[in-house]
Order: structure tokens, then C-alpha cells, then sequence
């Protein structure tokens, strides 16, 4: 395991984005005198000033440094790694979202896939580029990955094939693309399917994000598959300690029978194992949105509640199987939908106001 009292060099890619962001703070806490750099292409998919918000925060920390550019940009993915010579990196540069991945289809191949390769292709130069090259490759996934899929909880072993979302598609291209690599260069990769991951200061086009903004504005929210919905919620900051832990721990080079090297290379799932179904989820959110004075005491909740049917590119359940990750890291996600909708609330209210 890499020693926190090293100098690390880690390049974090949508270092201004939701986890990213958590993750840069969450570093400079973990190991001494890191040398971070950040790059995001800040884009306009969801409120630019929370990203600014975020990036003034990590502006103040002594070794980070930020490039505003698209991984998509391939000269400039290149030059990074030339000039910074990262040791670890971690891309959560990604277009997200399910469903506007079915109106703009071209921002998920440009991200999630031109983008992902640029990185691949960086951390294969940098062998003959400088001293160990990349020691550790750390890519976010995404639970999406398990589609259609009817056994839960979903585990790493189960078979991919079925994505019902071209955003799903990508990122299961992403662990293919990851493992041919790892195979044929030799580096150590690790993918990391998220389950809705959720918190302060994160994305608005998430659900508990958007139904406070729509019931602040007195909107209607509406609640898919009639509220027979299960997901697996899982706290930013239980994301980020499994993305450190494993950071630290890339998957062990070694030559198999063949006297091939056998592909450095492995996914894990990080999510609570506690799918929560979205009307409870509703009413916890409710709860602490009134506890917090986010909405007043007489808020009429029912009267702003439409259940509707199942959107296109949605799955009924997501559920994580984290025994892999509780094996090799002895770490599982727990804080708890409440707790954790708390903390927004409370946020939400010292942001907005």
C-alpha cells in the first residue's frame, strides 16, 4: 500500500464536479504535502456557479493546481501527463445522467468515450515517459452498468451485457476498454460502480436535489414508477473513502501460466446495500427539508406529489453487492439515507438561504 507520508503526484479529472470536488478535500486531509491538479471543463449540464462554488474551496488548498479544458482535448490529456507526470489517477471527468443521455447523445461518446481513451492512452505513454510512469488507474463507473438485470443485490460477478441507457453503454465501454489495456500494457486499473451517490453541494439533476428545488418554487415533483422504486443512496463521503482506499491499493502486476501478464485490473461496487424505496425517500426528505427551515412548518406536501410511470432508461431497483470492496479494503458505505439527507437539508438552507 502507497505510504500517505510520500509526495504523491495525483491527477483528479472532474476535479470540479460533486465527488471529484469531496475527493480533492478529502486528499489533502488523508496524505501529506500531495501534489494535486485538477482539470474540468466546467461545462453548463447543471448551474456552473456550484461548480465555481466548489473550485474556490479547493483554490485554497497549498499543492493543488486546476486546468480548465475537456479530457476530450487529446494534445492537451497528453502535455498534462508529459509536464505533471501523475503517479495515481482518478477520472470522474464524465458526462452524466441517464435520462439526457437520450437527448444529447453526443456529449456521453465525447466524454465517456473519447475522453476515457485520451486517458488510457496518456497512461500507456507514460512508461517510456518518466520514472514508474502511472502506478495506479482509478475510473468511476456506475451502477447503471447492471441495466436490466433481474438478481439483486447486484454483484461485480454478474454478467453486463444488458444496458438500457446509452449513458450505461459508455460506462460499461469505459471497464472494457480498462481491462484490453491493462492486458496489453500492463496498468493497473480499477473501475468503481457508484450507486447514486447524493449529498451537499451536489448535482441538481439528481432527485432529492431537484424535488427541493421544485417544492421551494411550489412546483409539483414527480415520483416514477408510482413510487415502486428502490435505490441504493449512498453518502458522498462513504464514496470518497472507498475511492481513497482504493487509490491506494492498485490491483498487483503478475504473469500468468502462459508467461503473459494476467490484467492488473479489477471493479468493485461502492454503495450502501440499502435500497430505500422513493416514497420513504420522499418523506425523509420532506421531514428534514421542514427540520432544517428549508420549507415551512405548513408546507401541504400532498397537494405537490404526482406519481407517474416509469421513465425510459430507468431500472425498478439498484442494490450493491460491496462484499468485493468489504473483502479487500474492509470498508463498507454506512451512513444512513437520514443522516445524510440532514446534511443537505442544512446545507441547501446556508446556500439558498
Amino acid at each position: 500500500m502507497t505510504s500517505p507520508n510520500l509526495r504523491m503526484r495525483i491527477l483528479v479529472t472532474g476535479a470540479a464536479g460533486f465527488i471529484g470536488s469531496n475527493l480533492v478535500k478529502a486528499v489533502f486531509k488523508r496524505y501529506e504535502n500531495p501534489e494535486v491538479l485538477g482539470i474540468d471543463n466546467m461545462n453548463d449540464y447543471y448551474d456552473v456557479r456550484l461548480k465555481e462554488e466548489r473550485l474556490k474551496e479547493l483554490e485554497s488548498l497549498q499543492g493543488f493546481s486546476f486546468i480548465r479544458g475537456n479530457i476530450a482535448n487529446k494534445g492537451l490529456i497528453d502535455q498534462v501527463f508529459a509536464e505533471f507526470k501523475p503517479q495515481v489517477v482518478v477520472n470522474l471527468a464524465a458526462q452524466a445522467g441517464v435520462r439526457y443521455s437520450i437527448t444529447n447523445p453526443g456529449a456521453y461518446i465525447e466524454a465517456n468515450l473519447i475522453g476515457f481513451y485520451n486517458i488510457l492512452e496518456a497512461c500507456r505513454a507514460s512508461y517510456s515517459q518518466y520514472d514508474g510512469g502511472v502506478e495506479h488507474l482509478v475510473y468511476a463507473s456506475s451502477s447503471s452498468v447492471y441495466g436490466s438485470n433481474k438478481k439483486v443485490p447486484y454483484s461485480v460477478e454478474d454478467k453486463v451485457d444488458n444496458p438500457v441507457s446509452l449513458y450505461a453503454a459508455t460506462k460499461k465501454s469505459n471497464e472494457l476498454m480498462a481491462h484490453a489495456y491493462s492486458k496489453l500494457y500492463n496498468i493497473p486499473s480499477t473501475g468503481l460502480r457508484f450507486f447514486t451517490v447524493y449529498g451537499p453541494a451536489g448535482r441538481p439533476d439528481m432527485a432529492y436535489f431537484g424535488f427541493t428545488n421544485k417544492l421551494v418554487k411550489g412546483e409539483k415533483i414527480q415520483i416514477f414508477n408510482f413510487g415502486n422504486c428502490k435505490r441504493d443512496f449512498t453518502y458522498v463521503d462513504d464514496i470518497v473513502e472507498g475511492v481513497i482506499r482504493v487509490m491506494q491499493k492498485a490491483p498487483e502486476k503478475m504473469v500468468g501460466d502462459d508467461g503473459l501478464p494476467i490484467p492488473p485490473y479489477a471493479v468493485y461496487n461502492i454503495g450502501n446495500s440499502n435500497p430505500e424505496n422513493l416514497l420513504e425517500f420522499v418523506t425523509i426528505l420532506q421531514e428534514e427539508l421542514l427540520a432544517a427551515g428549508v420549507l415551512p412548518e405548513d408546507y401541504d406536501f400532498e397537494s405537490h406529489k404526482e406519481l407517474v410511470p416509469m421513465q425510459p432508461g430507468d431500472v425498478p431497483v439498484t442494490f450493491a453487492d460491496t462484499s468485493a470492496l468489504e473483502r479487500d479494503f474492509g470498508f463498507k458505505p454506512s451512513t444512513s439515507l437520514r443522516e445524510g439527507l440532514r446534511a443537505f437539508a442544512r446545507w441547501y438552507k446556508e446556500y439558498y438561504g
